[in-house]
């Protein structure tokens, strides 16, 4: 039975209409209104150290606030009363947003903490609530479009989102959320309570430890009450027809402001562009936190549900040794009105710190999530040039749980003429995959076409009748518990900073019957290895604006076993280990940056090979690119974010040889993403603010033999925006995008064996009050 969207999120369109306290202030979403975040903001030749905090390892961020420029952003202001919190704490607000207010000037690095983007040995992206807003961006899929090294690997209208970074697959499933993994939505992210999407770009063994995420890591950062009162509707619209509302409320309570609560509720439904499909989500998120002198801690509750009539698959794919057809146009939907997706997700996450000496912190945090997956979709592949496509139904009802704990502790202190920042952490994530068992339906598959769908006449096909999610066997459980020392060294007045640790980590997959049965919920496999993973980061500030550095880490993986066909059968193979050297630059203006950066990933795998009939992890894939990125205001009123990335993907040893030098399928050669914004002048229209965005991606081989081409794609994306003041005395601010101006056709993806399709000429607009 299809479930409806929940009542919490439902009551959010109501609070539109509840008055609300003249005396209340508006509050912008980022931090420039709230706390002074951990990062330092002063140039660090004029940095005081104080007495109780001598060591120094974090070079300067040289955020906005220091910048003497007519034009910079308006600078944090300080609290008052309220504890500094040290460079070794994390809770409370993020680091402040950069010149342009669209990325921010650190980002958290797991282990190592908040980090400045310019004194971190890694290519890492904060994008601020601020950019959120003004994109109109509904889940990290949208988000992560700004960054050229990432691209999106999900049809829009499916139930999920999936990423490339770096030209290896991330999923949402290995999203973080505040720091822990399995916490966050598996399937798709919605954004109303966050503040922050941070991308780190390559491995994160040490930094986070966990399996896979070999391109990268992505990570939540939940919204936090700010000093002054915020409540905030926003209303809008996209084609063809879904309304969006959504209520942001913050307070802070008490004779120090220590307490603070903030809300975040939406609903949005309404039919998409896409032919039969609607969608209708409900989103609500509670963030509590407590700060004092020496001690701070926060909590978060989210609930989110989704319901999507007529969705679109991940799995749509075409057959080989055919030519691809050109995509349809992104309105054409190959799924019947009978098809649909259910899902329900709700998260719990805590984190507290205490200082038990100035700049010595200690924390600790955890977590859960569950959730849910109920669905009737079609998948199809294609089969001809002309479009024709066997379309076919399935269901697997699942359910998804997700509980992870970590432990830890940071220190500052000087060892004669060397600075030393400590990190000690213990994690254990787990994840549990629920599904199979007896579903309950009878598969069917039609022939249809992609430029010309056919739909099965009502009745042909069972709608009814299903299993459900909340009652499937135990299919798979995941635990990986690691431990991790590093420590970074600053010598020379910070001039060079040398991160040396590793993490010890033990991964144990166990496998579990799941057919009706007397056997059934037994274990049927189990695999437990450990392995050590050291990593290595250098930063040589050059200068007070040139930072230049070089990492070495990893990324681990469950090892393979033998299957029972090869010569040497349930043959258990250590964790596979994926190797990223990096080197880079960073320029800091001031006003704007320039980062640059050249990077070498090797990614094993496991085949049989064809003549000995010996199952080996021989195979290997080699991402060699290079990475050039923009972000900041170069001049006044005008902001650019955005770059290009180059990749070469190669299959270095595949099986047999037989795809050896061979290019990486669904790999770009070049992707280019630039983002811009122009405040016209007040004389011509003051407040009016002009958007533009142009995504580029190559074109890309489909399969392994490279004999089957999905062409390149460009898609234009304008808009504007309008910030007055309104009647209440307060900023108001109204919205309109176009995206895909040009109605282009194209596959969004190619990757993994599947074909997605990108979304048509999309409008969306919307206004914002702050009462």
């Amino acid at each position: 039975m299809r479930k409806k969207v929940g009542q919490v999120a439902l009551v959010v369109s109501g609070f539109g209409v509840m008055p609300l306290a003249d005396g209340a202030l508006a509050q912008t979403s980022s931090s420039r209104s709230t706390n002074l975040p951990p990062i330092e903001i002063l140039e660090p030749q004029a940095r005081q150290r104080a007495a109780s905090r001598p060591a120094s390892t974090a070079a300067n961020p040289r955020r906005v606030a220091s910048r003497p420029r007519a034009r910079q952003a308006e600078a944090p202001p300080s609290v008052f009363p309220t504890p500094g919190v040290p460079q070794t704490g994390t809770v409370g607000q993020p680091p402040v947003p950069y010149a342009g207010g669209q990325v921010a000037s650190g980002a958290r690095l797991g282990l190592l903490g908040n980090t400045s983007i310019f004194s971190a040995p890694f290519n890492i992206t904060s994008f601020t609530s601020k950019l959120i807003e003004d994109q109109q961006a509904r889940s990290i899929a949208d988000v992560v479009s700004n960054d050229p090294s990432v691209r999106n690997d999900a049809p829009p209208f499916s139930e999920r989102d999936s990423f490339f970074i770096r030209g290896f697959s991330v999923t949402n499933l290995d999203t973080a959320y505040d720091g822990l993994f399995y916490l966050a939505n598996p399937r798709r992210s919605f954004l109303e309570g966050i503040e922050r999407v941070e991308i780190l770009k390559g491995p994160s063994a040490l930094l986070s430890g966990g399996t896979a995420r070999v391109g990268g890591t992505i990570n939540l950062i939940p919204k936090r009450a700010g000093d002054e009162p915020l409540t905030r509707l926003t209303t809008g619209w996209m084609s063809d027809s879904q309304f969006w509302n959504h209520l942001d409320v913050g307070r802070r309570f008490g004779d120090f402001k220590e307490w603070g609560v903030r809300f975040n509720g939406s609903y949005r439904n309404g039919d998409t562009p896409l032919d039969l499909n609607s969608v209708e989500v409900g989103v609500a998120s509670l963030g509590l936190d407590y700060r004092s002198e020496d001690f701070r801690a926060s909590l978060d509750l989210n609930s989110s549900v989704q319901h999507i009539n007529a969705p679109t698959s991940l799995f749509n794919s075409a057959a080989p040794n055919i030519v691809i057809p050109p995509a349809p146009n992104g309105r054409i939907n190959t799924a019947s009105k009978d098809e649909y997706i259910d899902s329900r997700y709700k998260m719990i996450a805590g984190r507290a710190e205490y200082d038990i000496l100035p700049d010595t912190t200690l924390y600790l945090a955890g977590g859960g999530s569950i959730y849910n997956e109920d669905f009737l979709t079609s998948s199809y592949r294609i089969t001809n040039y002309n479009g024709t496509a066997t379309n076919t139904l399935a269901i697997q009802p699942q359910e998804l749980q997700g509980y992870t704990g970590e432990i830890g502790l940071r220190s500052k202190f000087r060892t004669g003429v060397i600075g030393h920042q400590l990190n000690i952490s213990a994690v254990e994530a787990n994840n549990e995959l629920y599904r199979g068992g007896t579903l309950g339906f009878k598969s069917y598959s039609y022939a249809t076409n992609i430029y010309n769908p056919v739909r099965p006449l009502p009745g042909a096909f069972q709608t009814s009748g299903f299993a459900q999610s909340d009652d499937r066997p135990l299919l798979s459980r995941l635990t990986a518990r690691s431990v991790a020392v590093s420590d970074t060294l600053s010598l020379f007045n910070d001039r060079l900073l040398l991160t040396l640790g590793g993490r010890w980590q033990d991964i144990a997959l166990s496998g579990f019957v799941t057919a009706a049965g007397p056997t059934q919920g037994t274990r049927s496999s189990y695999y437990n290895e450990a392995r050590f993973s050291p990593a290595v980061g250098a930063v040589i500030r050059a200068t007070d604006e040139l930072s230049i550095y070089g990492n070495y880490i990893e990324a681990l993986d469950a090892g393979p076993t033998a299957p029972g066909t090869a010569r040497n059968p349930n043959t258990v193979f250590p964790p596979m280990v994926s190797k990223q050297q990096e080197v880079g630059a960073k320029y800091d203006f001031g006003f704007v940056a320039l980062t640059a950066s050249l990077f070498q990933i090797e990614q094993p795998s496991a085949y049989t090979d064809p003549t000995t009939n010996i199952f080996s992890v021989d195979g290997l894939q080699r991402n060699r690119g290079a990475e050039f990125n923009i972000f900041g205001e170069p001049f006044k009123g005008v902001r650019l974010l955005g770059g290009i990335a180059l990749i070469d993907a190669k299959q270095v040893s595949s099986i047999g040889g037989r795809y050896n030098g061979n290019d990486v399928p669904g790999v770009p050669t070049t992707s280019l993403t630039l983002y811009g914004e122009y405040d016209l002048p007040a004389w011509m229209a003051p407040g009016v603010t002009l958007t533009g965005r142009v995504i580029h991606t190559a074109d890309v081989f489909y399969d392994q033999a490279n004999t089957q081409t999905v062409s390149d794609w460009t898609r234009v994306d304008l808009g504007a925006r309008y910030t007055f003041v309104a009647p209440n005395g307060k900023p108001a601010v109204l919205r309109a995008t176009v995206e895909n101006v040009a109605d282009t056709a194209y596959y969004l993806s190619a990757a993994r064996g599947y074909l997605a399709v990108g979304a048509p000429r999309t409008y969306m607009v919307s206004a914002t009050f702050n009462f």
